[in-house]
């Protein structure tokens, strides 16, 4: 009996502990090609274990989702502060800043991708409508903007997606650079075989 609370505690420091870890793993490899044994082993934890935590594999990879778009909240939030109370354009900006450091975490970036590839599966198009549903919430509520600005905010933001997840800042070809101008954004984690500029036009 005086180990029931401990154990409560235990299992929801291991349920977190268990999403970081399952977002580096999915990140790798997506929903399709990851099994449940793979995160456990990187958790340090039993397969069994992650199944009494979650419901299956889909509760993991949702949770795991989710725990990004609280990230990317919170980096939001971050930004705005920063922005000190500045015009609806200046606090975007200060935004679009934050996450564009976020999504230096290669992790988090990827993740969201392999999110988009299995959005016919109805829990992962939920936890991804939610998801966007708070982002776009936050966004007016933070910044003051309207319709018109927040839409292109949303839009530069899928944007910096496309141009972080190909390494286009590597690409010197004028493709690669009509995406890339005017983004800042930050440089992508070194790779063992990057990116050519062939195909300039």
């Amino acid at each position: 009996m005086e180990r029931i609370e401990p154990a409560r505690s235990t299992a929801e420091a291991r349920r977190a502990a268990v999403i970081e870890r399952a977002v580096a793993v999915f990140a790798r490899n997506g929903y399709h090609a990851t099994p449940v044994a793979d995160v456990a082993a990187a958790a340090g934890i039993s397969q069994a274990y992650v199944f009494r935590l979650f419901d299956g594999k889909l509760g993991l990879f949702t949770a795991a989702l989710e725990h990004c778009y609280a990230r990317i909240a919170d980096a939001l939030r971050k930004g705005a502060d920063k922005a000190g109370g500045g015009s609806p354009a200046e606090v975007l900006e200060a935004m679009g800043d934050a996450y564009a450091d976020l999504i230096a975490d290669r992790d988090l970036l990827m993740m969201q991708v392999h999110a988009q590839s299995v959005a016919d599966i109805p829990e992962v198009l939920a936890a991804m409508r939610r998801g966007y549903a708070a982002v776009v919430s936050l966004t007016y509520t933070l910044s003051g903007a309207n319709r018109d600005q927040v839409q292109h905010f949303m839009a530069m933001g899928q944007l910096c997606h496309l141009i972080a997840a190909l390494d286009l800042d590597s690409v010197d070809a004028t493709w690669a650079r009509t995406l890339t101008k005017g983004m800042r954004h930050v440089p992508a984690p070194p790779r063992s075989t990057r990116a050519s500029g062939q195909g300039d036009t």
